[in-house]
């Protein structure tokens, strides 16, 4: 039983460390566009800077990955593996 608890234990941190990257992750992909969407509004629809467009890119990828990780995890969890 201490091993089951142990493991539990261990499974609750994941979760809630996935929580605050997600938390994050979704604050950086709102910074992100808010920034293009003023740069677009400040030049009137010019291309707007290549450097607001990876980081776009680069926070709608980490979303991506996080999803990918969440239904990892809710997998195990209706297979029975976890908890």
């Amino acid at each position: 039983m201490p091993d089951q608890t142990h493991r539990r234990a261990a499974w609750r941190r994941q979760e809630q460390e996935l929580v605050e990257r997600w938390t994050a992750a979704m604050e950086r992909y709102r910074v992100a566009h808010q920034q293009l969407s003023a740069c677009e509004q400040a030049q009137g629809r010019c291309a707007p800077d290549d450097v607001l467009v990876l980081n776009a890119e680069a926070a709608r990828a980490e979303i991506a990955a996080l999803r990918r990780q969440v239904a990892r995890l809710k997998r195990e969890y209706l297979s029975g593996s976890r908890y």
